[in-house]
């Protein structure tokens, strides 16, 4: 009888359920309910939770997976608002949640969704105060540039017919003034067979299926390169918003270094990028070795040359003496001028 006064009851574990049984037609109808608020500023939050819960609980699949894009593609209708200072943590939440559930999309959609990542994370991050991370950032965004392929004349003259369709936006309406509506070409099938009368012949199917299939080869050729174009061209944006968000944090000291080499990269493959994003590169290495040259010229509160620490360093070992058998400080003539540049 002793002993039971003793006994511990056994004590209840609180539980928390961390899915939720939903059919594919519940989870498809929440999944475009949040695709309806997602593209709200104001509602960007709580809906952007709601869509990180879907990924945690399983609900991304390949039959739901069309429909968890479409959130991603609304949350990106307007590709600025990732980097709004009261968005940019939840987008970057969002964004990184999602490469662990690449697999369900496709190819194209793969590629839409590295260009969203480098604008609502690899961008984000270097909004950050923690120097680590801005030169992990930094380190990705090199890696991009450096994939990308060396831009062409076809992309120079798509950039300069986008740019006047932008600033001018004419707007053909003769169709509208009564005029009669374009007559459209005759298919290569009506063209060749006017009568229709081929396909009485025996050989007709045969032709018929060379030809459909040749059409459909070149339809899929075609279409590949427009994705590649697509794909390029957004990359090439997403990473040029970048080097400007860099270039733009260049007051901070600990930052000054990763920038300078960022931008140095970023011009030593200029011809990676198109006429217009040359010229933005240019203008934005000459305004880094500007500044370069003001810190170098400028006094900062301690007396100091306000230099980062590369310079510091370039500097110093220019000046010191290396011999082959003694360290730094030795009498050899040799210099690290040559090592450090």
């Amino acid at each position: 009888m002793a002993d039971n006064l003793f006994q511990v009851a056994p004590q209840k574990r609180l539980r928390f359920k961390t899915s939720v049984d939903a059919t594919e037609v519940q989870v498809i109808d929440a999944m475009q309910k949040i695709a309806s608020h997602i593209k709200n500023p104001v509602k960007f939050s709580k809906a952007s939770k709601l869509a990180l819960q879907l990924i945690k609980a399983g609900s991304v699949k390949p039959g739901t997976s069309d429909h968890f894009f479409a959130i991603l593609e609304s949350a990106m209708s307007s590709p600025s608002s990732c980097t709004v200072p009261s968005l940019r943590a939840d987008y970057h939440a969002l964004f990184s949640e999602v490469q662990d559930i690449k697999e369900c999309f496709s190819e194209q959609q793969n590629n839409q969704l590295t260009t969203w990542t480098i604008r609502a994370v690899m961008a984000n991050d270097l909004y950050t105060d923690d120097s680590f991370v801005f030169s992990k950032a930094a380190g990705k965004i090199k890696e991009a540039i450096s994939s990308l392929p060396f831009a062409t004349v076809d992309d120079d003259n798509d950039e300069a017919a986008d740019l006047a369709k932008t600033e001018s936006e004419v707007v053909n309406t003769s169709s509208q003034d009564g005029t009669s509506s374009p007559v459209l070409p005759k298919s290569a099938q009506e063209a060749s067979d006017p009568f229709g009368l081929d396909v009485l012949l025996p050989s007709a199917p045969k032709k018929e299926e060379k030809s459909r299939d040749k059409e459909i080869a070149l339809l899929n050729r075609k279409a590949e390169e427009e994705e590649s174009k697509r794909y390029n061209k957004l990359q090439r944006e997403a990473l040029l918003l970048c080097l400007e968000i860099a270039a733009g944090r260049y007051r901070l000291p600990w930052a000054q270094t990763v920038i300078d080499i960022l931008v140095k990269h970023a011009f030593d493959n200029i011809n990676r990028f198109t006429s217009q994003q040359r010229d933005a590169i240019e203008k934005l290495w000459a305004s880094v070795k500007e500044q370069q040259i003001r810190r170098k010229q400028g006094k900062s509160v301690t007396g100091k040359l306000d230099m980062n620490a590369f310079e510091w360093l370039q500097e110093k070992y220019a000046s010191e003496k290396i011999s082959i058998r003694h360290s730094v400080g030795g009498g050899g003539e040799r210099r690290c001028e040559q090592w450090l540049g």
